[in-house]
């Protein structure tokens, strides 16, 4: 009679211990619980999770880095009386005001608001100086890093003054005056009823003048463009 090979192993003390399924591949190794020294490694769907949660603190971290640093905002100074030899970033007269730039260095632009007076001596403008329905405009011995701009006011002047850009009369109703000026761009003048004199003034672009009532004066003016209507012998 045949005897059967038990299935089942045993152990040194007698005791059953399971037998793996050859067929079915390999199994993980059995670890008696309560061994010293010996502990599983994690799985790897949590060393996936971990990851991710790293890698989104450190976008939150970015994101907070980038708010917390906020773009710079250039200041406006209110002009209503006198401003020296200082460094500020807009200047604005407000309507009605008296301001008096002496020295001054401006890093953007001169703003001069209705019945408003602007006196600019021995300046330094980064930007423009723009004007509109102003009492009155003085600007000299003066370096202007855009253009001079002065509509629908009363009286201007322009003189000694290095422009980069353009010089600008347009619908004013009293004298109006460029002489001596190194201008970049262009000089113009529009429509003014006040009177307009351009005198010795050297100009990279054109010399316009247009429906001046009376018509503008003056002479001695260097243009590298053209001399064109009213100014067309000046």
């Amino acid at each position: 009679m045949r005897t059967l090979s038990s299935s089942v192993e045993h152990n040194r003390a007698g005791l059953p211990v399971p037998m793996r399924n050859l067929s079915s591949g390999p199994h993980p190794r059995f670890i008696p619980a309560g061994k010293a020294g010996v502990t599983q490694a994690p799985h790897r769907g949590a060393e996936w999770r971990i990851a991710v949660k790293t890698l989104l603190l450190s976008i939150v971290a970015a994101a907070v880095v980038v708010v917390a640093a906020p773009a710079a905002v250039a200041e406006e100074i209110k002009c209503t009386g006198v401003i020296g030899s200082v460094t500020v970033d807009n200047v604005r007269v407000p309507d009605g005001a008296t301001c008096t730039l002496d020295g001054t260095r401006v890093q953007g632009t001169v703003y001069v608001e209705g019945d408003a007076t602007l006196r600019a001596r021995d300046v330094s403008v980064i930007g423009n100086v723009q004007a509109e329905n102003a009492s009155l405009v003085v600007v000299r011995d003066a370096r202007i890093g855009g253009r001079i701009q002065v509509v629908q006011g009363d009286r201007a002047a322009v003189a000694r003054t290095k422009v980069k850009g353009d010089i600008l009369y347009d619908e004013n109703s009293g004298g109006v005056l460029a002489w001596a000026n190194d201008v970049g761009g262009n000089v113009q003048a529009f429509q003014n009823r006040g009177g307009v004199s351009i005198a010795r003034n050297v100009i990279d672009g054109n010399l316009q003048c247009k429906a001046n009532n009376p018509p503008p004066t003056g002479g001695g003016n260097v243009v590298h463009g053209e001399k064109e209507d009213q100014c067309a012998n000046l």
